[in-house]
This record gives structure tokens, sequence and C-alpha cells, in this order.
């Protein structure tokens, strides 16, 4: 009696630099992780006329459709730079698999190797918390607008990467 065919385990999304012809589709997923309500966030602000860091903005593909995004923006905390990290997007049948850990991992090493300090972002602590940020070194950043300062994270990428940032988070 022969045992039946087990079907291969599915290869895990693809993990690569976000190029010109994914902007759509992120935009897309963004969009239905977020709803319209992303515009009036102040961390859009701080994506406003400014440019994504190319080299650390990387999306999740399976089988070349766009499942998961994160991008990294270029801003200042009280004039010292840091890569401002969001949005993180992942679409909602592929989340509880470590995909959003691993999109923010990516990202955050890319900065490390294009040399940046720190990178902030606002979300939520116990997440975040998982990969290395922390709200204690971001207490004296202050985003634009109204915004939950509780919320305002960091990860250092470098020794004393998240120390001395205070004054308000601007586009660098």
């Amino acid at each position: 009696m022969s045992s039946p065919a087990v079907a291969p385990s599915p290869l895990p999304p693809a993990i690569l630099i976000e190029q010109p012809e994914h902007a759509r589709a992120v935009e897309v997923l963004v969009d239905r992780a977020f709803g319209p309500g992303r515009f009036a966030k102040s961390s859009e602000r701080l994506r406003e006329g400014n440019h994504k860091l190319d080299d650390c903005s990387f999306v999740a593909l399976d089988d070349g459709r766009v499942i998961g995004s994160v991008r990294l923006w270029p801003v200042t905390v009280g004039g010292k730079p840091v890569a401002f990290l969001g949005p993180l997007a992942v679409d909602a049948d592929e989340r509880k698999h470590g995909l959003g850990q691993a999109l923010v991992e990516a990202a955050c090493d890319a900065a490390a190797k294009a040399g940046w300090a720190a990178v902030l972002l606002v979300g939520d602590a116990p997440y975040f918390g998982r990969v290395g940020f922390a709200a204690e070194p971001a207490a004296q950043a202050i985003m634009p607008g109204p915004a939950d300062q509780r919320r305002v994270l960091v990860k250092a990428l470098v020794e004393g990467g998240d120390q001395g940032l205070a004054g308000p988070i601007r586009i660098g």
C-alpha cells in the first residue's frame, strides 16, 4: 500500500528591494491595509514631498505578486539624520507568518549598511519591540501634527545611534 503523495511546501515569499514596477501594487496594498484615513496621519507629513530611500525599501513577492511592503524615508530629529520607517503593510491573508517582521529586519539591515545610525517609526511597542525598537530613546522626538508620542519608537543601528534624539522630526 502506498502512502498518499505529499504536496511540496510552498516557497516562502521573496523579499527584494522595491523596484519602480512595484510602486502601483505597493500603493494598492497600503490603501487596502490602512484605508483613506492614512493620509490624515502625522506620519504622512514626513512622506509628503519626501523621497523614499530606494536602497532600504522592500517588497515581499509571492509568485510575482506584491504581498508586503516597507519603505524608509530620510528625516531629521532636532537636526540629526535618521531613517523613518513606514508604512509597513502586509496583505491580510499573509499576516501571522512573520512577514512584517522580516520586512522590517530587511529594511533595518539595509539602513545599517547604508550608514544610517537609527531607524524611527510610529507604531505599536509590543510588535516593534520584538525587533529592537523602544520608546524611551525617542521620548524627546516630536512628531509633526497630532500624534501619540508614546508610539514614537527608535532602533539604534550603531552604538549610540539612538542617543540625543530630541526636537522636531522633519523631512531630511
